[in-house]
């Protein structure tokens, strides 16, 4: 992504109710995935300036947390906020051992134009230790490209089967998926495809006090759906939890 792009994630992942509901939606698959083994070493690939990985050692401080990114002033950073060492590298061709990780966390990096899909998803297979667990966010539906995907740079959007197909492709065992940003969805389609935006601007921003409640309201009912077991029909994004064979 752009730099400004990494500076207005700095500046609000940990309140906007976009990045609130990702991180804990993130926490629930992972934790209803069996994943939670102490001292297992854990990876956040792309981890932008460190929003998730400082929220996943407060839920989970017993893991081994690594986290990377493409960019080296994003991994300063995330490296400050979660409070360890960042390195900097891309999951085209990932800089660890075959075997290796226990799990794998990328939200909102396969999508991305500097990504080869196939060989990132190779990768990321091989380096997950046999019965380890990839877990992945992406935007949801090729039709919502908009002004924000120019900004963040999307190659291309996801539904539910073509990741599962991606995936098992991959080599991946088991592959489970919902999507999520559902409640809010209309009103997403509404602003991405109704109104017009001049040039790329990401919508990546605090909404007034008011309206983040309302929204950060509808994230905590989705996740609580979610931690149900409840698999989510459509929405803005999609998640994706794949094992490999063990």
């Amino acid at each position: 992504m752009d730099r400004i792009e990494y500076e207005k994630m700095h500046a609000v992942e940990e309140r906007m109710w976009w990045y609130r509901g990702l991180h804990a939606n993130l926490l629930t698959v992972f934790r209803r995935a069996g994943r939670v083994r102490p001292g297992s070493k854990v990876l956040d690939a792309g981890c932008g300036t460190g929003g998730f990985l400082a929220k996943l050692g407060q839920a989970q401080p017993a893991l081994d947390r690594i986290g990377m990114d493409l960019d080296p002033v994003a991994a300063e950073l995330a490296a400050a906020r979660a409070a360890i060492p960042v390195c900097v590298g891309s999951i085209n061709a990932l800089p660890f051992a075959t075997d290796s990780l226990g799990t794998i966390f990328s939200a909102d990096v396969l999508y991305h134009r500097a990504v080869d899909e196939t060989q990132a998803l190779a990768d990321l297979h091989r380096c997950l230790e046999p019965g380890g667990a990839l877990l992945l966010n992406l935007p949801a539906y090729d039709w919502m490209f908009s002004a924000h995907d120019r900004a963040v740079h999307t190659a291309r959007r996801y539904t539910a089967t073509r990741i599962r197909t991606r995936l098992r492709a991959a080599g991946f065992a088991q592959v489970h998926t919902t999507y999520w940003n559902s409640l809010l969805f209309p009103l997403m389609v509404l602003r991405r495809k109704l109104v017009k935006t001049e040039g790329a601007a990401s919508d990546v921003a605090l909404l007034p006090a008011p309206i983040e409640f309302l929204f950060r309201s509808a994230m905590g009912i989705e996740n609580l759906l979610l931690r149900c077991g409840i698999a989510l029909p459509f929405g803005g994004s999609v998640l994706a939890v794949a094992i490999k064979h063990g």
